[in-house]
């Protein structure tokens, strides 16, 4: 049997332990890599999650906000204090009760997202293109690849997409 190229004796075990320590390393740097590339300002990384949770909850208070982020109320309330100040959200009464405070994207904050996810999409298109047909190839067999793991090894059978409940047959 072979060894790793770490120099570790190769084990289907040891070989996946390298791959992951690889694709951790490769996903951090890529990772500053593209921030670099594409600025996120004037938004730090805690705030786009926020952004991101907005966008994708509708108006939500911000003890739900929090618990989506897994922060304390406060420092939540002191995010979107910034955020509102800078035009990306709103805070207005709930219709239902007025005591209660829904937060949510203004159009500034939907078109701030529009645009970093359209340079971050040109950004990434560059690099693909700059890559020949065959690592491309390779990089989309390899994340369908990684993304079937996923599936097979944390989805429910039944929570797959496209496969049908076995129990209803």
């Amino acid at each position: 049997m072979g060894t790793t190229p770490d120099g570790r004796q190769a084990t289907p075990f040891n070989d996946a332990a390298w791959a992951a320590r690889e694709v951790i390393e490769l996903l951090e740097v890529l990772w500053e890599r593209g921030r670099d590339a594409v600025s996120t300002a004037p938004v730090s990384s805690s705030q786009l999650r926020a952004l991101y949770v907005l966008e994708r909850e509708g108006g939500i208070s911000l003890g739900r906000l929090g618990r989506l982020l897994g922060a304390a109320p406060s420092s939540v309330s002191r995010l979107c204090d910034r955020l509102q100040a800078l035009g990306f959200v709103e805070r207005t009464p709930r219709p239902a009760n007025r005591r209660q405070v829904e937060t949510r994207l203004t159009g500034k904050g939907e078109a701030y997202l529009l645009d970093l996810r359209v340079r971050r999409e040109e950004a990434l298109l560059a690099v693909i293109a700059s890559m020949p047909p065959t690592q491309r190839n390779a990089l989309t067999h390899g994340l369908n690849g990684f993304r079937t793991a996923v599936d097979d090894l944390l989805l429910p059978a039944r929570a797959r997409p496209g496969e049908e409940d076995s129990q209803s047959a």
